[in-house]
């Protein structure tokens, strides 16, 4: 069943990657370069992102902040002079901290909350009018697996995606009236410069590259929630059914209370 309108071909569509320097997001940006999209780039990270436009066929870096709403409203406008319109736009940007109540940290959740909901919040203020006046595009949301349920050291970045997830459905209903698909991706583990540095076995961990073809196979066929990899995936979507008197003890039992909390992903 197709929830989205269906992305039949990619050649000269207009795409905006935001948390394209590393990650998926680079894997993402080179699939599509290869497929034939023009595309913004942005991230932090200036020297990266400079690199990688530079590398493929028709992209131009777009550095910005999305913690600051100005910086989202001056990027914004330098995609719209420069595509005129918007086919796509991934946000993918997002960090993450490793959080248990030992280690309860109120600028890091505030941190956390900043990049991964209220950064978010920027940039749908700049693109809910153009994408409804557009009566086009699709706007997709990157959230992960972390976000189904409440998981343990996942105290400030678990909440955020699982906002981001409640948000992606939310604007999916109101967002169909406009002709404007809206779709969730929900990774599990991905193997990027961020998760590298993980210390715990990562069950059915795919490439970045594997990540990104995912997600544009979700496009093509119009689904609402793209998430990956499926035989991980599947799995922890039953837990999410579950009722707390067995949930609660799932995890526990699974996880010895630690490892899915780092359900996380490098975007910038």
């Amino acid at each position: 069943m197709s929830f989205n309108p269906k992305v039949t071909q990619w050649t000269d569509k207009k795409v905006w990657l935001v948390g394209a320097s590393t990650g998926i997001g680079e894997a993402l940006a080179r699939q599509l370069d290869q497929l034939g999209a023009i595309q913004m780039l942005s991230a932090r990270s200036v020297d990266k992102l400079d690199k990688l436009s530079a590398e493929l066929n028709n992209a131009t870096a777009l550095p910005v902040d999305i913690t600051s709403a100005e910086a989202v409203k001056m990027a914004f406008q330098k995609v719209m002079d420069r595509l005129g319109e918007i086919d796509l736009v991934v946000l993918l940007a997002g960090t993450y901290s490793e959080m248990s109540v030992e280690k309860f940290n109120i600028q890091s959740v505030k941190q956390q909350i900043d990049v991964n909901l209220n950064g978010t919040m920027h940039l749908l203020d700049v693109l809910l009018p153009c994408l409804i006046q557009q009566k086009k595009g699709h706007l997709s949301i990157v959230s992960s697996v972390a976000g189904y349920r409440g998981l343990p050291n996942s105290l400030a970045y678990g909440p955020t995606k699982a906002a981001l997830i409640n948000l992606a459905e939310a604007l999916h209903m109101e967002m169909k009236p406009y002709n404007v698909g809206v779709s969730v991706v929900n990774p599990g583990f991905v193997d990027t410069p961020l998760t590298r540095q993980n210390t715990f076995p990562m069950p059915f961990l795919i490439s970045a590259e594997k990540a990104a073809h995912e997600m544009i196979v979700g496009y093509e066929k119009g689904e609402f929630e793209i998430h990956f990899p499926k035989a991980f995936t599947r799995t922890l979507r039953t837990l999410r059914l579950l009722p707390y008197s067995i949930y609660f003890a799932a995890v526990k039992r699974i996880t010895g209370g630690q490892a899915p909390a780092q359900l996380k992903n490098d975007h910038e």
